[in-house]
């Protein structure tokens, strides 16, 4: 794994200063790759690079050129298919120089120019730029599992695996685009190709960006087409998954550096290591951290998978120590992102660089296997109900208990249908966001100062997250809102903490279960098949019978979660009152900081859980002290002008 940036000219030549400051920016991703830095100049392009030597350690270091020069490299990834693709270029004549899969993207874009981007198996975020036809190619995986910015600032296209890296830039420009600041309130993260300064983008998953004096090019390059039309079942299917899923591990397992796994006790990460177990034998090096809260914690599951498997096993009970990891954290991701579990998956993965470097995961699982019991059977039960509505008359009557419904935490899990009752009388896509948001829209606004809305369109974001659940030509609302997932919910939220988390401590992670075979084919089972009475992740528990100890199959999905309403009760809330009360944090230029007051209140009382949503307000408030460290003025005119843009 890798950290890659560059700069183009998109017409003329490269500015000196501009040429000169590749060191700076590539410095910035030293935490990507500790294993050395290359960079790269001409006078129309400047490419940096950072290394994490896993594949061809002596051999593969980069920027690296072709035979005669003209085409030059970086790439930040792993390609499983490398070998084959050798053979394949080797027949059309082609030179290797190494043993890396680098060298393989290399010949197969001199071989096939941007059609080589569907040839690659693998996840990868990769430049190339070509002299002679003076152009620069940006290709993303298509999950989106490595990350690709770029920010066009004069006439020079800048593209960077982080934020920081173009930032260091003599050409950066810190201008602050707030007009989706409603929608990361809402879901926690800002939504590709959006990011919250107005120059820069993220290049989305399943997209190459073509660049050349003519302009800039987006394209998509890869999509899941096909649905519900897998013939299968039973033991035939069971045998095609297990198959499938056996094969994405065995790819995975090509390292010069120690390889293993994280366990977090659950399914997807259990079979996992059962397939590693499979190829490898015993031995393999398993990690896993808890809290000692007993709600946050999975490791005497993972225990039993791990003896069973008779892995390596590391096991930590951590305390988290939030506010001394916070602010490395937050200066992560270089945007707000509020998604707690990035604190968990920082600790395992700073456990796991002390015995490995390589680790695989179970990331995946849940999207395309329907793992998410809160979300998905009610989306389902969601949509027959709707079904039997009288009309207009009965929606709108439905709509109205729904808000009336007492909402109290101390009400019994079962008596708690006023969301249920709300998503009823919504459309389906609407329901959709509604339930994947972490903050009520509604709230959301009302953090804003703006007026609760019952429209949930009104988010400026709104018509971005339920595209994808629109365009799915799957009749079921259960694949379309999984569909959906992954093209925002993956891609936007748990890919993007898995690559920062994991990479601040230089470790790379691969996830069999994200294989673009493995997701094809299970959107390719109906879900009556996939999820028999809506049982969740029945296809991968049936597995799990098979595989893991007695028990692993039936536990119920756990997450891996952080006790953020316990923190901000509790050892945060002093400096949360500092940082987001003070008269000097610059986030009151962005909220209404006299309704985040109240519900700090409120929930340092315990008459309300009000967790999620003070999580997003300080993830906001230690971005924004980040970004004015950077020179960036955030102020209310900014709010007002793009509040007022996104109406």
């Amino acid at each position: 794994m890798c950290g890659i940036c560059g700069v183009f000219a998109l017409d003329r030549t490269l500015e000196p200063r501009l040429q000169s400051s590749i060191h700076d920016m590539a410095s910035t991703l030293a935490h990507r790759g500790p294993d050395g830095q290359g960079v790269f100049t001409d006078h129309v392009a400047a490419l940096g690079h950072r290394r994490l030597a896993i594949i061809d350690r002596e051999g593969g270091a980069q920027p690296m050129a072709n035979e005669d020069g003209s085409c030059w490299i970086v790439f930040n990834g792993e390609i499983y298919n490398h070998q084959v693709l050798r053979r394949q270029l080797l027949k059309r004549g082609h030179v290797f120089r190494t043993r890396s899969d680098t060298e393989a993207i290399l010949h197969a874009y001199e071989e096939f120019g941007a059609a080589c981007v569907p040839l690659l198996e693998g996840m990868f975020a990769f430049a190339i730029y070509d002299a002679r036809r003076r152009s620069l190619l940006l290709a993303r995986d298509r999950l989106g599992k490595k990350p690709i910015y770029y920010a066009t600032f004069g006439r020079a296209l800048h593209f960077a695996s982080e934020i920081k890296a173009l930032a260091a830039s003599p050409a950066w420009d810190p201008a602050i685009d707030l007009s989706q600041l409603e929608g990361y309130l809402s879901l926690g993260y800002f939504v590709a190709p959006a990011t919250p300064y107005r120059h820069v983008h993220k290049l989305p998953a399943g997209h190459w960006l073509r660049a050349t004096a003519s302009g800039i090019e987006v394209r998509r390059y890869w999509d899941i087409e096909r649905f519900d039309d897998h013939p299968g079942g039973g033991e035939v299917l069971e045998e095609e998954i297990d198959a499938t899923i056996g094969a994405a591990v065995r790819e995975r397992l090509e390292s010069e550096v120690p390889l293993g796994a994280f366990l977090s006790g659950g399914v997807d990460s259990g079979l996992v290591v059962s397939f590693m177990a499979d190829a490898l034998g015993a031995g393999v090096t398993t990690t896993s951290v808890g809290f000692n809260e007993a709600a946050h914690n999975e490791l005497e599951a993972a225990a039993l998978t791990a003896a069973k498997f008779h892995t390596n096993h590391h096991v930590e009970i951590v305390d988290p120590a939030v506010e001394q990891v916070i602010d490395r954290i937050v200066g992560a991701f270089d945007e707000p992102f509020a998604d707690a579990s990035a604190i968990p998956t920082f600790h395992v993965a700073s456990m796991a660089r002390r015995h490995v470097t390589v680790v695989l995961s179970g990331d995946g699982g849940d999207e395309a296997f329907g793992g998410y019991t809160s979300r998905y059977a009610p989306h389902a039960v969601e949509s027959v109900a709707r079904t039997l509505l009288p009309g207009a008359a009965g929606q709108a009557a439905v709509g109205w208990l729904g808000r009336a419904w007492p909402r109290s935490r101390h009400m019994p899990r079962a008596l708690r249908w006023g969301t249920l009752l709300e998503n009823i009388s919504r459309d389906p896509a609407a329901a959709y966001y509604a339930d994947l948001c972490m903050v009520r829209p509604e709230v959301a606004r009302q953090l804003l100062g703006l007026p609760p809305s019952r429209d949930l369109s009104d988010s400026p974001v709104y018509d971005a997250v339920t595209e994808p659940y629109r365009r799915c030509p799957s009749t079921s609302p259960v694949q379309r809102a999984q569909y959906a997932d992954v093209q925002i919910y993956l891609a936007n939220d748990v890919l993007v903490k898995v690559d920062r988390m994991t990479m601040q401590h230089s470790v790379e992670v691969r996830a069999p279960l994200l294989d673009r075979r493995v997701i094809e084919l299970a959107f390719r089972i109906p879900v009556h098949k996939k999820m028999p009475r809506l049982r969740s992740k029945y296809l991968l528990r049936q597995l799990a019978r098979k595989r893991l100890p007695p028990g692993i199959a039936t536990l119920p999905k756990h997450g891996f979660s952080a006790p953020v309403s316990e923190w901000l009760a509790g050892p945060c809330a002093d400096r949360f009152r500092e940082e987001v009360f003070s008269s000097a944090a610059s986030v009151r230029d962005l909220v209404d900081i006299n309704f985040v007051r109240r519900l700090f209140k409120e929930h340092r009382r315990r008459r309300a859980d009000h967790g999620q949503v003070l999580w997003t307000i300080w993830m906001l408030a230690k971005w924004s002290e980040m970004a004015a460290a950077r020179r960036v003025t955030i102020g209310r005119r900014d709010l007002a002008t793009a509040v007022a843009s996104a109406s």
